[in-house]
């Protein structure tokens, strides 16, 4: 399902939703949904969202929704400006972003809906490396880097150029990936082929013997039949990314958790609620279909109850 989605350029429309509660029993008795539901933000997170939506057109026609892609800076730019209902977000919204949704009067909620794992990845002719420490990794992303040759990597690397290719510094991949492996947020040498659009990323390195990018677990899983996934050692030994490392959080520093911002003013629309509950509800379903790595149980009973309280604080009736 994801597969067909992705090689559709994003923003999708036309995805519906379905009224949902807690206990997921049939929604036959709930009134007919109608209108619009707008959504922008991270490239990581949109595809789980279209996913959701795509799963709802069949039960509630009447509602549309578009899923934009503007990086997760973008998309919170949109959505402070109160221009979209939900924000799509690799990473948890900045000070200054969160004061200009409050200079604009837009007061939201934010909800982890899922789990996600940075992927480094090579080319599929990368017969060398097979795992990079984070010091090594810095050295090739960080500030001011000159290494643009394997072999300035690590002793024994042939001599082979290095090319680099990564989110564009919109993204909250870009963001989280600086901070974890350099040090500080947005800290990046700038030498490198940037996109927000992660299959650029992939077309990159495999068009280049000696290419390296990095970018969601969930693309990586999308196309591993082109491209070879690099271990990370953050100090404990070296582990690869996979559904399993992620939901244990062994695979460190490089898991993370993913969100949706919702605003206040939108859940007063019983078709926001609907996409929120159901989302929720189903979120292990929706992330196996997605590829994504669903929440431990854990996370997804505070998620619920995050969001009943913020529907209680917002004086809102679910």
């Amino acid at each position: 399902m994801i597969r067909s989605i992705r090689k559709l350029a994003l923003p999708l429309a036309a995805c519906a939703l379905v009224a949902s509660v807690w206990t997921a029993t049939a929604t036959s008795a709930e009134p007919k949904l109608s209108g619009l539901i707008t959504a922008d933000g991270s490239s990581t997170v949109g595809p789980f969202t279209s996913v959701a939506a795509e799963d709802f057109q069949r039960a509630n026609s009447g509602v549309r929704m578009t899923v934009g892609i503007s990086g997760t800076g973008g998309g919170f730019q949109r959505f402070c400006r109160g221009e979209t209902d939900l924000s799509n977000a690799s990473r948890p919204i900045k000070a200054s972003e969160a004061a200009d949704c409050l200079k604009n009067n837009v007061r939201y909620i934010a909800i982890t809906v899922v789990n996600d794992g940075l992927s480094v990845v090579v080319n599929k002719d990368n017969t060398w490396a097979t795992c990079l420490t984070t010091a090594e990794l810095k050295s090739i992303w960080n500030t001011g880097s000159k290494v643009n040759n394997w072999k300035d990597v690590r002793a024994g690397f042939p001599d082979q150029s290095l090319k680099l290719f990564g989110p564009g510094t919109d993204s909250g991949t870009f963001d989280y990936f600086t901070e974890v492996i350099n040090g500080k947020a947005k800290a990046s040498r700038s030498d490198f082929s940037a996109s927000e659009d992660d299959n650029v990323i992939i077309q990159g390195v495999t068009g280049e013997k000696g290419g390296m990018g990095y970018f969601g677990l969930s693309y990586y899983e999308e196309n591993k039949d082109k491209l070879k996934v690099i271990g990370v050692d953050g100090g404990k030994g070296c582990i690869t990314p996979s559904l399993e490392t992620v939901q244990k959080n062994t695979y460190r520093p490089l898991s993370r958790p993913l969100f949706i911002y919702v605003k206040r003013d939108t859940l007063q629309r019983a078709e926001v609620r609907a996409f929120v509950k159901y989302t929720l509800d189903n979120e292990k379903k929706i992330a196996e279909a997605a590829d994504y790595v669903s929440l431990t149980d854990k996370q997804l009973t505070k998620a619920k109850n995050q969001y009943r309280l913020a529907l209680a604080k917002f004086g809102i009736k679910s």
